[in-house]
């Protein structure tokens, strides 16, 4: 059963512990607003474990530098963690992402079915 995640007014979403991955779905905006809080939120829950994160990125709506910054940290963090950070994308994600030459780093993927595939994989 997903539990809700508030972060902020801009940003909402749910998050599903599985055995071995979490899977969160976001839907808003991914600013400078609610950045300091998804990060927050974002990182207890990579501590919490399990330690593989798919954040679900399709239904968002808006990600400026400081979302992007944040989804580094998260990535970063999760590799320390010996995790994994997938992002289920959209157009508009993919194209901020691709813009700041990121789309090797972070690990774009184009279905949350895809992602768990390669969770299962890893």
């Amino acid at each position: 059963m997903p539990e809700q995640l508030t972060l902020t007014v801009s940003l909402r979403g749910t998050r599903e512990v599985r055995e071995n991955y979490q899977l969160f779905r976001l839907t808003g905006l991914l600013d400078a607003f609610s950045e300091p809080t998804f990060r927050k939120v974002l990182t207890k829950c990579i501590e919490e474990g399990p330690k593989h994160i798919i954040l679900d990125l399709s239904k968002i709506d808006f990600v400026d530098s400081s979302g992007l910054g944040a989804l580094v940290q998260l990535a970063k963090k999760a590799q320390t963690a010996e995790g994994t950070l997938q992002i289920v994308t959209n157009p508009r994600v993919t194209q901020t992402v691709k813009l700041v030459r990121l789309e090797q780093f972070l690990a774009l993927q184009t279905s949350v079915e895809v992602a768990i595939e390669n969770v299962k994989a890893a």
